[in-house]
C-alpha cells in the first residue's frame, strides 16, 4: 500500500471507530428517552383510567352503577327534549326516584332563533294534564342576537298561571367576550321577564356559571345549577334547582334522562309559579 492510500485508509478507520463510538454514546440517551416516555404514557393512563373510571364522580363509573340519588331533598323532576321521543306520562307520574315521585318537569322548546322543539307542545299539554308542574327552556346560542332569540321564543311558548318561570339555557360562549355573552343573555332575561313579570331562571353547568356568570348583575336570578355524580353540590352561591345526573332511568321513558332537585319543599316551589302574565309589547 503506497503511503497516501495508507494514510486515507487510516483516516477512515479513525471515522469509523468515531460513528461507532457517537452510537455507543447515543445508546444510553435512547435508552433515558424510552424510559420517561413509557414512564409519562403510564402516568397519563392512570391519571385518565383515577379520573374518568374509578373516580366516583366519573360518567363511566356513574353509567355502570346505580344512581346516587343526593340526601335531604324530596322535591324531584326531570327536563326533557326530543331526544327522549314519546314519553309515557302516566307511568312518569306514577315512578318512584330516589324515594320520591316525580313533581316537576322542564320541557325544551326553543333554541337559537329559528328552532322549535318537535315535541314541545305535544309534551308541554301532557305533564299539565297528569297534574305534574310544567316549564319551558330555551337553548341560548351565542352566535345569534339575544333580543331576537327572546323573541323567538316568546311567539313559541305561552305559559299559563300556575306554570314555573322560563329557563334561559346558557352552556356555551362561542366566539363572544365573557362581557358580550352576558349582555346579550341580559338582553333576553329583561325581555321575557318583562313578558312574564317573574324573573327567569338561569340553567348553567357549575364551571361555566363560576366563568362567565358569576357577576352582579345576575344575583338576582334564580339558578340551576348541572354538577354531575355528586353527593352535594359544592357550588356556594345561591341555587334553586340541581340536576345531578344525565343518567337518569324513569318509567315511561326510553333512554337515559337529566334528574334534578328542587331546594326546598313542594310548597315553596308552588310559590315561585307564575301567577300574573304581563303583556309583551
Amino acid at each position: 500500500m503506497r503511503k497516501g492510500e495508507k494514510y486515507m485508509a487510516e483516516k477512515k478507520g479513525k471515522k469509523q471507530k468515531k460513528k461507532i463510538n457517537a452510537k455507543k454514546g447515543n445508546f444510553p440517551v435512547v435508552i433515558i428517552l424510552v424510559v420517561l416516555g413509557v414512564a409519562l404514557a403510564i402516568g397519563l393512563y392512570s391519571y385518565v383510567f383515577q379520573r374518568y373510571v374509578l373516580s366516583p364522580y366519573s360518567r363511566f363509573r356513574a353509567s355502570h352503577s346505580e344512581v346516587r340519588y343526593p340526601d335531604g331533598y324530596s322535591v324531584r323532576g326531570i327536563d326533557i327534549s326530543r331526544y327522549q321521543g314519546t314519553i309515557d306520562w302516566q307511568k312518569v307520574k306514577d315512578a318512584m326516584v330516589g324515594g320520591s315521585t316525580i313533581q316537576f318537569v322542564f320541557i325544551k322548546a326553543t333554541e337559537g332563533v329559528t328552532i322549535f322543539d318537535p315535541h314541545f307542545n305535544d309534551n308541554f299539554y301532557k305533564v299539565r294534564e297528569h297534574g305534574l308542574l310544567r316549564g319551558a327552556y330555551h337553548f341560548f346560542t351565542p352566535s345569534e342576537n339575544g333580543e331576537k332569540q327572546a323573541a323567538h321564543f316568546l311567539r313559541q311558548v305561552h305559559l299559563e298561571e300556575g306554570d314555573l318561570p322560563p329557563v334561559l339555557d346558557v352552556e356555551e360562549i362561542g366566539r363572544l367576550s365573557g362581557k358580550q355573552l352576558r349582555k346579550e343573555v341580559l338582553d333576553w332575561l329583561k325581555i321575557v321577564e318583562a313578558h312574564y313579570g317573574v324573573k327567569p331562571i338561569i340553567y348553567s353547568g357549575y364551571s361555566f356559571k363560576k366563568s362567565y356568570l358569576n357577576t352582579p348583575e345576575f344575583n338576582d336570578y334564580p339558578f340551576w345549577i348541572a354538577h354531575y355524580y355528586r353527593e352535594k353540590l359544592t357550588y356556594s352561591g345561591n341555587w334553586m334547582f340541581w340536576q345531578h345526573t344525565d343518567l337518569g332511568d324513569v318509567e315511561g321513558i326510553n333512554g337515559d334522562v337529566d334528574l334534578n332537585i328542587f331546594n326546598g319543599t313542594i310548597e315553596d316551589l308552588n310559590a315561585i309559579t307564575i301567577d300574573n302574565i304581563k303583556e309583551y309589547n
